[in-house]
């Protein structure tokens, strides 16, 4: 079986972004929302906010 990436449609935040990466990558969502948050605080050359945006407007949502 073939995983898709895409938006969490019941365990969200804001767009369910994170918790989409969660279930792609099979990690709890917490710990992912951890450490996007951290990459986007901390990390100069990453732009997390910008990224965040354009990942909740190309991922499709899982029904």
């Amino acid at each position: 079986m073939q995983k898709k990436l895409m938006r969490s449609a019941t365990d969200k935040m804001l767009c369910g972004v994170c918790a989409g990466l969660a279930d792609y990558f099979d990690v709890d969502p917490t710990m992912m929302r951890a450490a996007y948050a951290f990459l986007s605080v901390f990390a100069a050359g990453f732009p997390g906010v910008i990224l965040y945006v354009v990942l909740a407007i190309i991922m499709p949502i899982k029904r």
